[in-house]
């Protein structure tokens, strides 16, 4: 039966190849050598001319690394596509999504070089270049790093922890009343939910930008696995909040210390109105500004 050299790996053609050319100059019949390995008479002579003549050898028939399909960019293209992608929004070259996807990868390629690379192609791409699937950092341009960062911040948080809240614990158990956390979140057609391309180890940041349509979640927590939420449209105004207060406490036996962020609408004229209407059986607490993990 014959058998299909190509099948087999490279060492194990290139033992073959010398093998049999060796036991020919050894005095064996080229066609008894290369039909005790069962492969076609044809075969043996080629790696005979190959192995002859001037300069030539047995380091003829030694295997060779295999070159494989060429690349359809150069190297110097492929660092343009890395400086295309790396801290860049695929916004910024026209196209609709702020996230980097193969396909959008593939297309700005084909506009910029007209090659049309595979997904498959895509992915072998940004694997070399060190680019890698990840879910982006979500950032408002608003945010104010530095007062983050601000000595007197953590002051602020260190006093919270060491005087504030032990005061707020023993007054509600004085009083029987209960402590909630309350906080809101807000979700936004097109928020960020996939991933995109990235340097590897480096987390990418896509900036929050234009007017969508959102709904907002409203919810309170405590200690001991108590649980109350809404839902509203828009943002929190200070009316707004007075109403989810209103059903936050509706039917309500105890009183409540809520602990809630700085936001503006929870410190508007009629929220601390509504607040003293109701003679002490809700009141509010305000967290030093970031500091929600509390």
């Amino acid at each position: 039966m014959k058998k299909d050299g190509r099948r087999l790996d490279r060492k194990a053609q290139e033992a073959i190849r010398l093998m049999a050319v060796e036991r020919v100059r050894g005095g064996e019949s080229p066609s008894a050598v290369i039909g005790s390995y069962g492969m076609n008479r044809t075969t043996i002579h080629k790696w005979l001319n190959r192995a002859k003549g001037r300069g030539a050898g047995l380091h003829k028939l030694k295997a060779r690394k295999g070159t494989g399909r060429p690349r359809s960019l150069t190297d110097k293209q492929e660092q343009r596509v890395f400086r295309w992608i790396n801290g860049k929004n695929p916004m910024q070259y026209g196209f609709d999504s702020g996230l980097w996807t193969r396909r959008i990868v593939s297309q700005l390629v084909l506009e910029k070089y007209g090659v049309k690379l595979s997904l498959g192609s895509i992915s072998a791409l940004l694997a070399r270049l060190n680019l890698t699937r990840q879910k982006p950092l979500r950032r408002i341009a608003q945010r104010d790093t530095e007062g983050l960062l601000a000595g007197h911040q953590n002051d602020a948080i260190e006093r919270w922890q060491r005087d504030t809240y032990p005061a707020i614990a023993h007054r509600a158990k004085a009083e029987g009343a209960e402590i909630y956390l309350w906080d809101e979140s807000g979700f936004r057609a097109g928020d960020v939910r996939e991933k995109t391309a990235a340097l590897s180890g480096k987390a990418p940041v896509v900036q929050a930008a234009g007017r969508r349509q959102s709904l907002g979640a409203a919810y309170a927590v405590n200690s001991k696995g108590g649980f109350w939420h809404a839902t509203y449209k828009g943002g929190l105004t200070g009316e707004l909040f007075v109403e989810l207060l209103g059903k936050l406490i509706c039917r309500r036996k105890k009183s409540l210390h809520l602990l809630v962020d700085g936001l503006p609408a929870h410190k508007k004229k009629c929220v601390k109105e509504y607040v003293a209407s109701l003679n002490g059986s809700l009141q509010l607490h305000f967290l030093p500004c970031q500091a929600l993990e509390l």
